[in-house]
C-alpha cells in the first residue's frame, strides 16, 4: 500500500546528536533511481486502500462527475507536489540549505518551528485516518464473511459485540505486537508483501465487475446529486495518497530534470486505472454498490480469496502507516526515543475511534476533505507563495491563491458534507 507514503514529515531523523525542533532532518545517502524505478516507486506511494471506495463513490455522484473529479484531484495532486519539489530547490539553491529530504523539514525551512508543527500534525491525522479506514475495512469484511445476517438472526452477535466491533478489537493485541516493532527496517518486508496483495486484488476485482457487467448491466447514471460533488471529492483525494513522499522521491532520481515528466505519466496511468475501477465497479452493481466494494460479491472461492487477501494486506499494512506517527510523537515528547506504551496507546486510539465510524467510504471522504486537501492543496501553495513572493509573476500567484483557497474551501465544506453523511448512518 505504498508503506509510509504521505508519512515523511519527519520519518528520516537526525541521530546524532539528538534531533530537535530546530534541527533539519538527514538521511544516509541512496542510491538512485532510474525513470522506471521512480514511476514505479510514485505508483507504490501514491495508490492506497482509497480505491476500494471509488465505486461506492461514482454511485453517489455520478461515473462521469467522479471521472471528472479524480481527473481534477489528479491534476491538482500533480501540481502541488511539483510547488514542493520547486520550493525546496529554491531553498537550497539560495538559502544555504544543504539539503530538505522532507515535507516536514521544508516546512521548518520555510515557517520554523511553527511551519514543521503544521505539516506533522497533518501528517499525524492523515496517518491515523488511513488506519482507522483500514480496520473499519476489516472488521467490516470479516463480519460479511463469516458473521452474514440470516433469516434466523438479522443482528448477529460475538461474545455480545456486533461481530465488526468483535474483529476490529480482535486486531487489537496483534497490532500491539506488530507496532512495537521500532524501525521501518524490520516492517520493510511486510511493505512488499502488501503492496503485491494489493494490485493483485485489484485486477481480480475488475475482473470480476466485468463478468458481472456482461451478464446483465444495470441502470446507472452520469451525474448524482450536485451536492454529492464535495463527498465525491473527498473520496478522489484520500485515493491519491503520496503527497508527502514527493521530496524522498524526487531527492533519489537520477535524473531530477525529468521528475516531473514521470511523475506526470505516473498520475496519468493512476488516474485511468482508479477511473476504470471505480466505473467498472459501479457498471457491474449499479444502485446496489455497497461502501467497499468487495462487499458485492458473494461466497464464491476467488471472492472470498481477494477479501481475505486485502484483509491481510491491510493488516500488515497498518504498523508502516503508523510508524511515522510513533517518529513525530517520539521526536516531540521523548528526545527520539523508542516509548512502548505511548505507541499502544496510539493504538488503542486508532482501534476506539474505528469503532465508532459505522462507513468506510464516509470516513474516507471524511479524511481526504478535512486533512488531504489542507496537506495536498493548502500547505504547498502557500509554502511556495511565502518563498517565490518577491519573484512571482501576477500568473503565478493568482494561481497559486486560487488553489489555496480552493483546498480551504474544499475542506471546510467536504469535512461538513463527510460528517453529515456518517451522522446520518448512525441514525
Amino acid at each position: 500500500m505504498g508503506g509510509d507514503k504521505e508519512a515523511t514529515s519527519s520519518s528520516q531523523r537526525l541521530r546524532q546528536p539528538p534531533p530537535t525542533e530546530n534541527t533539519p532532518l538527514i538521511g544516509d545517502p541512496k542510491p538512485l533511481s532510474s525513470q522506471s524505478k521512480t514511476f514505479a516507486n510514485v505508483f507504490i506511494a501514491v495508490v492506497g486502500a482509497g480505491v476500494l471506495g471509488l465505486p461506492y463513490s461514482f454511485k453517489r455522484t455520478g461515473w462521469l462527475m467522479s471521472l471528472l473529479t479524480l481527473l481534477l484531484v489528479a491534476f491538482l495532486t500533480h501540481h502541488c507536489m511539483m510547488l514542493i519539489v520547486y520550493t525546496r530547490r529554491k531553498l537550497e539553491s539560495s538559502n544555504g540549505f544543504t539539503r530538505i529530504p522532507s515535507f516536514g523539514d521544508l516546512g521548518f525551512a520555510v515557517c520554523g518551528v511553527w511551519g514543521r508543527l503544521l505539516v506533522d500534525v497533518l501528517i499525524i491525522l492523515a496517518q491515523a485516518g488511513f488506519c482507522v479506514g483500514y480496520l473499519i475495512f476489516i472488521g467490516n469484511t470479516l463480519a460479511h464473511l463469516l458473521n452474514a445476517p440470516t433469516a434466523s438472526d438479522l443482528t448477529p452477535q460475538i461474545l455480545g459485540l456486533a461481530p465488526k466491533s468483535f474483529y476490529i478489537w480482535g486486531c487489537f493485541p496483534f497490532q500491539l505486537g506488530l507496532n512495537s516493532i521500532a524501525t521501518l527496517t524490520h516492517l520493510a518486508p511486510l511493505s512488499i508483501f502488501a503492496d503485491v496483495i494489493d494490485l493483485g486484488a485489484m485486477g481480480v476485482v475488475m475482473v470480476e465487475d466485468v463478468v458481472v457487467m456482461l451478464k446483465k448491466m444495470p441502470e446507472v447514471k452520469a451525474f448524482g446529486d450536485l451536492s454529492l460533488f464535495f463527498y465525491g471529492l473527498g473520496v478522489a483525494v484520500y485515493s491519491f495518497e503520496g503527497v508527502g513522499m514527493v521530496l524522498p522521491l524526487e531527492s533519489e532520481a537520477k535524473d531530477k530534470d525529468k521528475f516531473g515528466k514521470v511523475l506526470a505519466w505516473t498520475m496519468t496511468f493512476i488516474s485511468l486505472m482508479y477511473g476504470s475501477f471505480g466505473a467498472l465497479g459501479y457498471f457491474a452493481f449499479g444502485d446496489q454498490t455497497k461502501d467497499m466494494i468487495t462487499a458485492n460479491y458473494g461466497a464464491g472461492l476467488i471472492s472470498t480469496l481477494v477479501k481475505l487477501g486485502l484483509v491481510v494486506n491491510l493488516f500488515f499494512t497498518l504498523p508502516i502507516m503508523m510508524n511515522p506517527v510513533y517518529e513525530i510523537v517520539e521526536r516531540r515528547f521523548w528526545g527520539g526515543r523508542y516509548c512502548l506504551w505511548m505507541r499502544w496507546m496510539l493504538v488503542l486510539a486508532v482501534i476506539l475511534v474505528a469503532l465508532l465510524v459505522p462507513n468506510f467510504a464516509d470516513f474516507m471522504s471524511l479524511v481526504g476533505s478535512g486533512v488531504c486537501c489542507a496537506l495536498g492543496f493548502v500547505v504547498p501553495t502557500l509554502f511556495h507563495l511565502i518563498v517565490f513572493k518577491s519573484e512571482m509573476g501576477w500568473g503565478q500567484w493568482c494561481s497559486d491563491v486560487s488553489i489555496l483557497v480552493l483546498g480551504v474551501v474544499l475542506a471546510v465544506s467536504g469535512t461538513w458534507s463527510a460528517l453529515q453523511e456518517i451522522f446520518a448512518a448512525k441514525v
